[in-house]
């Protein structure tokens, strides 16, 4: 009965040994957080805008047909020079039978009335020699006659506009398409044999092609409601074109919306510049592109690594961790100015010689650590 009393009790001791060397290693083992620091330093800090938005010509018009019809022949391709009054197309009119039986009807009646004036001054002709009427009857029915007569050339004409779209015919006649600039073909949505609309007071009209002088190019984007107050208009800006990435073109800002409009929940503000492109670089409109815009502007200031803030959960106030000489850290609220989105501004808060701590341990923080931190933090500055 005692060997096994003293069998339990070394067992016991074993045990209790063996969990004591076991909490010592793993306390000896667990790994100590260690903070990397960096200290402020100067620098030169541009603050930049990027708007977002497309290469287009700055003079680029749509050239619809004055009259109905279709498209019997197109005279150009896309990507074709023109000159202003070059022929872009020629359209056939097919007109409406209820409106040629309308003109026919007009011309008919026109030729009764001319005839009877007609038949009216050659006996007043007689008589007027004879002295039966008086000069201003016989004058009078002169001017009926040529009145008869002007009603019916236009009603004539007015039956060939209505059969060919056109009196005389010719370069200048409304069935032919005109290029109303000199500039490149840049679109032509229609087809030979398409049918078109003409442009009128209660109808756009299709359009036959576009024409645009790729001589002069402007940039055309959006700029959010937070950064247009501090833009001027003729102010020299960079433009990238997205199919061109390596090379910046110098652009002068020529107009900033005075009114925005809402996109995705956000106020946007339209904007245009004049972009100088070399000749020998070879656009095409629609390209996207990228104006970037500097807003500000300090040279020489303290700066931090705009990653070293952090910001209190009560106040949202920036503040920094400052290493201690007996290796804690402490916070101190700060006062931060310009910031390019890599660097910020210190105004107030850390001096040039102070270490601040990262973010970024040797070892990460789980999620509830780091929100404990930040409390701990937040509780110690309000304090």
């Amino acid at each position: 009965m005692r060997k096994q009393i003293k069998y339990i009790v070394l067992i016991l001791v074993i045990g209790s040994l063996l969990y004591v060397l076991n909490y010592f290693k793993n306390a000896n083992s667990a790994s100590i957080i260690d903070y990397k620091t960096e200290q402020p330093f100067y620098t030169s800090i541009e603050k930049e805008v990027v708007a977002t938005g497309k290469l287009n010509p700055e003079d680029e018009i749509q050239l619809k047909p004055q009259v109905s019809g279709i498209i019997d022949k197109i005279f150009v391709e896309e990507g074709d020079i023109v000159v202003k009054g070059d022929l872009i197309a020629n359209i056939r009119v097919v007109p409406n039978e209820q409106s040629l039986l309308n003109a026919k009807s007009r011309i008919n009646s026109a030729k009764l009335v001319y005839n009877n004036s007609k038949t009216i001054h050659n006996r007043n002709i007689k008589l007027f020699k004879k002295g039966v009427i008086s000069k201003q009857d016989f004058e009078n029915s002169k001017l009926s006659m040529d009145q008869a007569n002007e009603s019916l050339k236009q009603a004539e004409n007015d039956f060939k506009i209505i059969k060919r779209g056109t009196l005389t015919g010719g370069r200048g006649a409304n069935t032919n398409v005109l290029a109303q600039i000199s500039g490149t073909i840049l679109e032509i949505p229609v087809r030979e044999g398409d049918q078109v609309i003409e442009s009128n007071n209660f109808n756009a009209g299709l359009t036959i092609a576009t024409v645009a002088d790729m001589t002069k190019m402007i940039f055309e984007g959006q700029v959010d409601e937070t950064e247009v107050s501090k833009l001027s208009e003729g102010s020299e800006i960079k433009v990238i074109l997205g199919a061109l990435e390596k090379d910046e073109f110098e652009a002068k800002l020529t107009f900033v919306a005075p009114k925005g409009i809402e996109l995705g929940g956000a106020v946007q503000f339209k904007i245009k510049a004049d972009v100088n492109i070399p000749e020998s670089v070879n656009v095409r409109a629609g390209y996207s592109a990228n104006a970037i815009m500097s807003i500000g502007q300090k040279e020489n200031i303290l700066c931090i690594n705009e990653s070293l803030l952090q910001f209190n959960r009560i106040t949202d106030k920036p503040f920094v961790e400052i290493l201690n000489d007996d290796g804690s850290f402490f916070t101190k609220e700060v006062e931060v100015g310009i910031s390019d989105g890599i660097n910020v501004e210190i105004l107030k808060g850390v001096s040039e010689g102070d270490k601040i701590k990262v973010w970024n341990s040797i070892e990460d923080e789980d999620q509830d650590e780091v929100r404990d931190r930040q409390d701990e933090n937040s509780r110690e500055l309000e304090d």
